[in-house]
């Protein structure tokens, strides 16, 4: 499943990030990549923003970046 289909507050490994380029190297600079244990903070109100921890960094993802991150639940 992807980030967007999580519900608030789940705790999700991430399993593959399906993006290439400079939006890969952000996430991964973020801490964002395959085994890492992030938590699902919240949705904007209309979902076009996700917000999850990467351990003591929150980040915000547009809708598409997190189509991008497959995740399982822990």
């Amino acid at each position: 499943m992807n980030l967007l289909e999580c519900k608030q507050n789940d705790i999700l490994e991430v399993v593959k990030l399906n993006t290439q380029g400079e939006l890969r190297q952000r996430l991964v600079s973020f801490g964002v990549l395959k085994g890492a244990t992030i938590s699902l903070l919240g949705y904007s109100p209309t979902k076009s923003t996700v917000e999850i921890k990467v351990g003591k960094m929150n980040i915000a993802l547009r809708k598409d970046e997190a189509k991008a991150i497959e995740v399982k639940t822990v």
